[in-house]
């Protein structure tokens, strides 16, 4: 039979930013602005972002301060320096559900106030930061380069979240307070967890469409920097729905542009992700001979193997040793490239059950990228 995806498509980012904005100048005294002793006196753009990064870092819901300045263009300038504020720090500007401020003062001075809400508060996010402190500590070993820990992160994301189908959740915290989470939450802790492993990355806002919901929804995911190349990571449509315990896809796993482009899109201006990744790791393969074993294992695991055109099967005598080996190694389960129709595929299929007294078979098939073959995923 054949597999498709799901009927809950796995996509959601949380709405656009609700912004409310007030710009009321009225006559007042100089005097009148700046007297509150406590409230700090702003001069420029950049020092209004820092003081509202650093109340966004502290989660306060409320920022005041009196600004001097010509205050003309001042509410294009507060939506600035919110819109860099947030832009400099992507688990901020996601974590932001909302945000308004208003300002009133001369043509030359204004006490102005922010009010911010979050989906996520300090103490939940300081939860994030531990728990995730905790796991770094677990899954990254010493020795391991920036390829084993992106893998090694991707891996514990999908094996440890589910994705929440209620479509209510968004924050890394449930992800990891509550087990599941939408999109937003797993593009949330993968960027959390890749930035504390010293792996620059970023959140991309897009589009992703499935054939259950051709028209698309909003969605995220990350991108990734490794040895100067970006990559495209979707750690939620690498999670199978609904949940299957200690089963990792990585057909989203560090794609290029055009791979991703197929079925996601972005408007988005990103850094441009060329290079693909199995190139990558044919590359290192050669030139870092102490950690050969490591790239071909990590081949492996993404089934790039298939791309190698002795791994082509076409016939039931192909496919019979791959099987013997597949069951020496205690496993039920195989995943191989098929030259042929379906038809002919299942006639290989029944003469690999007649044959090995394999009992009842399930298969799976989708096409195989870039190729008239088929990916094929049985079971016994």
């Amino acid at each position: 039979m054949k597999r498709g995806r799901s009927t809950i498509a796995k996509l959601l980012l949380a709405g656009s930013l609700a912004v409310t904005v007030a710009a009321v100048p009225e006559p007042a005294n100089l005097i009148d602005v700046y007297a509150t002793s406590n409230k700090p006196v702003i001069k420029s753009v950049g020092a209004i972002q820092e003081e509202l990064l650093a109340a966004m870092n502290d989660r306060q819901s409320t920022v005041r301060f009196a600004y001097q300045g010509e205050t003309k263009s001042l509410k294009s300038q507060l939506k600035d320096a919110l819109d860099q504020a947030m832009a400099s720090d992507p688990y901020i500007h996601y974590t932001i559900a909302s945000y308004s401020y208003d300002y009133h003062g001369t043509a030359s001075a204004a006490n102005v106030t922010v009010q911010l809400s979050y989906r996520e508060t300090a103490e939940q996010t300081r939860y994030v930061d531990m728990r995730s402190a905790a796991i770094l500590k677990s899954i990254i070993k010493a020795g391991m380069n920036d390829h084993e820990k992106v893998k090694a992160i991707h891996d514990w994301v999908v094996l440890n979240l589910k994705y929440d189908t209620t479509l209510t959740k968004y924050t890394a915290y449930d992800g990891l307070y509550t087990g599941s989470t939408v999109c937003q939450g797993y593009s949330l802790l993968t960027h959390k967890l890749l930035k504390e492993a010293g792996i620059e990355n970023k959140i991309v806002e897009g589009t992703a469409y499935s054939p259950d919901n051709p028209k698309g929804q909003l969605h995220a995911w990350n991108l990734v920097l490794l040895d100067g190349k970006w990559y495209h990571m979707d750690t939620t449509w690498d999670d199978p729905v609904p949940d299957r315990p200690n089963e990792v896809s990585y057909t989203y796993y560090l794609r290029t542009d055009k791979q991703m482009g197929r079925d996601h899109t972005w408007v988005k201006s990103y850094p441009k992700a060329d290079t693909l990744y199995r190139d990558t790791l044919s590359s290192l393969t050669r030139k870092d001979r102490a950690k050969a074993a490591v790239y071909k294992a990590i081949k492996q695991d993404l089934e790039y193997h298939l791309y190698d055109a002795i791994a082509i099967v076409r016939s039931y005598k192909q496919l019979q040793p791959l099987v013997k080996d597949a069951q020496a190694a205690k496993s039920r389960k195989l995943v191989f490239r098929y030259d042929g129709s379906e038809n002919e595929l299942v006639q290989t299929l029944q003469q690999l059950q007649l044959k090995n007294n394999l009992g009842s078979i399930k298969y799976y098939h989708s096409a195989f990228e870039d190729t008239d073959d088929l990916r094929v995923q049985i079971a016994w």
